[in-house]
């Protein structure tokens, strides 16, 4: 199956809001709001497949850290997942983020997302420890870490 990869607009969120806690099988929705597709579109990616959204990629370049990306959103389509979906979308962002003279990209995730972690670590990430109280109280999140 190929997909049609493309850079995102803030009018794809719709879409990505409808399916992402079922792609999920939890409620995420809330880690995604709107203002990331208003404001990192242009270093975001919608990947498209005959049944329509197949995945997204919401990343940017670090207007803080002048060496940074990072990624904070990805979904694949179960339908799509073990495609090499993903791993074309972080290699379209990793391009981006060398074209914006950035040597580190970053990310996070979940503790209890094991397959985040294990293809995360696939991508070359280095993987830290869950660190407590990340996003707040009663929050523990992995952090990773890759140089490109």
């Amino acid at each position: 199956m190929t997909y049609a990869l493309r850079t995102a607009t803030p009018a794809d969120y719709d879409a990505i809001a409808a399916v992402v806690d079922d792609w999920w099988g939890r409620p995420v929705l809330g880690a995604l709001p709107r203002l990331f597709l208003d404001h990192f579109h242009r270093t975001s990616t919608v990947a498209e497949g005959p049944e329509g959204l197949a995945g997204f990629l919401i990343g940017f370049v670090s207007p803080s850290e002048s060496d940074e990306a990072y990624i904070h959103f990805v979904g694949v389509s179960p339908d799509a997942r073990m495609s090499g979906l993903a791993r074309t979308m972080y290699e379209r962002f990793f391009d981006l983020a060398r074209g914006h003279d950035r040597r580190v990209v970053r990310a996070i995730t979940s503790p209890v997302n094991e397959r985040s972690i294990a293809f995360h670590r696939r991508m070359g990430f280095e993987a830290g420890d869950p660190v407590p109280g990340y996003n707040g109280p009663g929050t523990s999140l992995v952090t990773f870490v890759r140089t490109l």
